[in-house]
């Protein structure tokens, strides 16, 4: 059974900064392409960033948000992590990990494992 668990989430003013973690088990951060999406209320979910399955960690931003939003892993820990830097109130949304995508890594349906999301909020 594969379980993603996010935290990191909370409340920052403006030009502030979090750092998101996803814990992975059943499934290796190390090998498996895994990414961030998130969604604000009364929005569709939008593809924020993933990281490649191998060796190198290829990553691959949104184009509005390169330069402000990072991904990383950590292998031993078996885990995803998402530095956002330079936050403002329309980065607000629910911020969910997700692992496996059969597909595009931009379409959120077609990834396998979810997370259950933490939710950002940004003051401004």
């Amino acid at each position: 059974q594969v379980l993603l668990v996010e935290s990191g989430g909370g409340l920052v003013q403006a030009g502030g900064s979090l750092r998101l973690s996803c814990v992975a088990s059943g499934v290796s951060v190390r090998t498996v392409p895994m990414g961030w999406f998130r969604q604000a209320p009364g929005a569709e979910r939008e593809f924020v960033a993933a990281i490649a399955g191998n060796t190198a960690g290829n990553t691959f931003y949104a184009d509005s948000l390169q330069g402000r939003f990072t991904i990383s892993r950590d292998s031993a820990k078996n885990a995803v992590y998402l530095e956002m830097n330079g936050l403002q109130p329309e980065d607000s949304a629910v911020y969910t990990c997700v692992g496996d995508p059969s597909g595009s890594w931009k379409r959120a349906e077609d990834y396998a494992y979810w997370g259950q999301g933490t939710q950002v909020t940004v003051s401004s």
